[in-house]
């Protein structure tokens, strides 16, 4: 099948690479003329397992092509995907800038019958918005459909996710085009939901807020296990073999981050306001999230009082490990919260910093772990890279001049950083 896939950020990058290792004859569109030279170049403007060989392979064998020509890859497919960003505005609602252009662009260059899909994470009501634009720009009366197709990639785990997921969620106005829509997602031979537009719209935002729910409920279990001198990690334990509940997102630490779930749990409170309903769940979660980094830094400076000059070394930059993505990571708000009391900052991420060079200022970028550890008066814990659970704590402690680590993962057991010699601090725990 022709498929053409708007936007080659995360999302549009995955998903055109994955359905031309399908077999499909895909066409990546965007309006970034260096991220497509980029492209075409074999280099990947993100950091994904697995990503650049299955975008070689498929460059290579003819299926994948990247371009700025919108009109071409419009006119060659049968179902377009629109997978442009849609960032939170000041007051949380998802701004569609992005999607309505695309939309416009996508009807002015309408000639014959068309699947739209809406791939982008956008809120309930967008798939009549998108289909009242085409209907208002084409330029004959030519028929098309508008589908929602909510993706659920985690970073770090987007291809398996492509390729293995736990259900395909298609919402369409009618028999028809689900068909269409099952023929593309046949060879996956996974779960498919078939419903109508608004519910797949609302699925998309209901199970990340359950997700974001489900970690800021573990923090404030871990603020009262702090207190009451029990162990968060237990307590999860016992929660996660439920299997009523079960045992994913429920590790106490810094919060959720990351481009989906902060602006995501936003634009779902931004509707339930819009609809009239009562938000105050939504907004327990966020408030709870927010206080995540300050609580974090108040310990610090608790501890290391006063922070003027004292040397800390950061370990991890990117939101989650196996990623270079760095929107809404806790790093830059533990690094900026720091630098406010006058530390001295010295950072190491696996795959990160380059991401970072551009945005964090003043701090020091070092080669590895070891190399951020020396000298410094406390280390922190902030992504929970394999790579730092491996560490030789032993080998750590000697580089160090302070003794203090300060663990946002809870990555390592508190008997095994005592023997090396260190003060632990971690999450949920005494």
């Amino acid at each position: 099948m022709n498929v053409c896939v708007i936007g080659v950020g995360y999302v549009g990058l995955v998903t055109g690479a994955v359905f031309a290792d399908l077999g499909n004859e895909v066409f990546c569109v965007d309006n970034d003329k260096r991220k497509i030279d980029t492209l075409n170049r074999g280099e990947m403007p993100i950091y994904e397992p697995g990503l650049k060989e299955m975008v070689k392979r498929n460059v290579d064998d003819g299926r994948l092509v990247f371009t700025t020509n919108l009109s071409k890859g419009v006119k060659t497919a049968k179902v377009i995907f629109i997978a442009v960003g849609t960032p939170p505005k000041p007051n949380g609602e998802s701004d569609l800038s992005a999607v309505e252009a695309v939309a416009k662009e996508i009807a002015l260059n309408l000639d014959d019958y068309k699947i739209v899909v809406n791939k982008s994470t956008v809120p309930v009501g967008t798939g009549n918005l998108v289909r009242n634009i085409i209907e208002k720009h084409r330029r004959s009366d030519v028929e098309f459909d508008v589908v929602s197709n909510p993706e659920f990639l985690k970073e770090g785990s987007a291809i398996a996710d492509c390729l293995n997921p736990d259900r395909i969620v298609i919402g369409v106005p009618n028999h028809h085009v689900a068909m269409a829509l099952l023929e593309l997602y046949a060879p996956l031979e996974r779960t498919m939901l078939i419903t109508d537009v608004e519910s797949a719209e609302v699925i998309k935002y209901a199970s990340n807020a359950f997700l974001a729910t489900k970690i800021s409920f573990i923090n404030f279990i871990a603020n009262l296990c702090e207190r009451a001198g029990a162990d968060v990690s237990l307590v999860a334990k016992g929660m996660g073999t439920d299997s009523r509940i079960g045992k994913e997102f429920l590790q106490a630490g810094l919060g959720y981050g990351g481009s989906c779930f902060p602006k995501d749990t936003l634009s779902l409170l931004h509707t339930a306001k819009k609809f009239g309903e009562d938000a105050s769940i939504l907004e327990s979660v966020i408030a709870i999230n927010q206080d995540r980094v300050p609580r974090f830094v108040r310990r610090i400076v608790a501890r290391l009082k006063p922070l003027n000059r004292k040397v800390i070394a950061v370990l991890g930059l990117a939101f989650k490990p196996n990623t270079d993505d760095l929107r809404d990571a806790k790093s830059l708000e533990i690094i900026k919260a720091l630098q406010k009391k006058n530390a001295v900052i010295k950072v190491y991420d696996p795959v990160a910093m380059d991401n970072a060079r551009s945005i964090l200022k003043g701090v020091t970028f070092c080669k590895n772990a070891y190399e951020a550890a020396r000298g410094a008066d406390a280390l922190i814990v902030v992504t929970d890279w394999n790579e730092f659970k491996l560490l030789n704590l032993e080998k750590l402690h000697q580089e160090m001049r302070g003794n203090f680590i300060f663990d946002g993962r809870n990555i390592y057991s508190k008997e095994r950083v005592e023997s090396a010699g260190f003060e632990y601090h971690c999450i949920g725990k005494q």
